[in-house]
This record gives structure tokens, sequence and C-alpha cells, in this order.
């Protein structure tokens, strides 16, 4: 049980060092997650409905480059309607600490970035199991694939980090993570 108790810190410490908001626990950062918060951030996407591809720097010298971030945000825009919205950078940040956990080596595959709502009530007309409310909509969630990485392998990973909602959708090949409050469910 100890070791599971400091991994646990130890990725606490890590996301803080990221700035996604968990609050830090005891003492001061570890050497490794103090180099990590310094570091760049590399982020590379393959959209599925529209085909695009991005890698992308979006954090270097300390700060989130705001043309890479809008460029992240247009490639996860409501693929249906062309709607833009600011993708969460904690969200960002959150699929960086997940792509580094898993070790994946290639680009996300994006099922679902920014949905406006025009398509999230769409989508509920039909019946589709979409949130009323879902974290889509306020561009703080993701579905997604990693080639390389089991769909059940990135989905635990997910889960482990405890940095936000974390759906598993075996049926449908994605997992859904977001930057709200820590949860999980299966679709």
């Amino acid at each position: 049980m100890e070791s599971r108790t400091h991994t646990a810190l130890t990725r606490r410490r890590l996301l803080q060092a990221l700035g996604i908001g968990l609050p830090l626990l005891g003492g001061g950062l570890p050497l490794q997650a103090r180099a990590l918060a310094r570091a760049e951030r590399r982020l590379s996407f393959h959209n599925l409905h529209t085909g695009e591809h991005l890698t992308t720097c979006y954090w270097a010298e300390g700060r989130y480059l705001a043309s890479e971030c809008q460029a992240i945000d247009h490639l996860l825009r409501d693929f249906r309607t062309g709607d833009i919205h600011p993708i969460d950078r904690r969200l960002l940040d959150l699929l960086y600490v997940l792509q580094r956990q898993v070790r994946g080596k290639g680009p996300f595959q994006v099922i679902s970035g920014y949905r406006s709502p025009a398509t999230n009530r769409m989508l509920r007309q039909r019946g589709h199991h979409v949130a009323l409310h879902s974290m889509h909509l306020q561009g703080k969630a993701i579905d997604i694939r990693l080639p390389g990485c089991s769909l059940r392998h990135l989905h635990r990973a997910a889960l482990a980090l405890r940095a936000g909602g974390v759906g598993y959708y075996p049926r449908s090949n994605f997992v859904h993570v977001d930057t709200g409050r820590v949860r999980s469910w299966r679709g």
C-alpha cells in the first residue's frame, strides 16, 4: 500500500508542477517534476473527422504559446459547425502528462474536442448519450485514442492521474478525459 500512496503523491506533484491545479502535498517538488515544469511541452493530434494533423510545442520558456494554443483550438473545433472555442490549457497539460505516463509515441486520435451547443442539442435529440451540460461545451473535454496504446491501458492511466473526469467507451473505441471534478463512468 505504501508504494501506491507514494505513486499517487508523485503524480499529484507532477500535475501541480504542470499547473493542473492539484494541491501540492508536503514540501517542495521533486527534482524531476521541477525539471519537467520548465521543459517544452509538445502534443500531436490527428482529427479523425477532418483528417487534419497537428504537432506543436504549446508550452516553452515557462508559458503557453498563444499561436500554438490557437492552432490546437482550431484543430479541436466542432467539426460539424466549424465553431472554435478556447480549449482549457489544463486539458492540454493533462494530455501531455497522460501521453508521458503511457509512453505514447503517436498523435492523439481525436473523436471529439469542442462541441457547440447546437451540436450537443442535435446529438441529444438523435438519442446519443451526451450530457446536457457536457464539458465539451466549455472546451474542457476530449474523446481520444492513442495508437500503440491499448484503450484499456489509456483508460487506467487516465484514472490513475485523478485529474478530472474519465469515461471509458470500449464499444466506440475511445476514452473521454476532462478537467472537471474527479469521477469516472463506462459508456
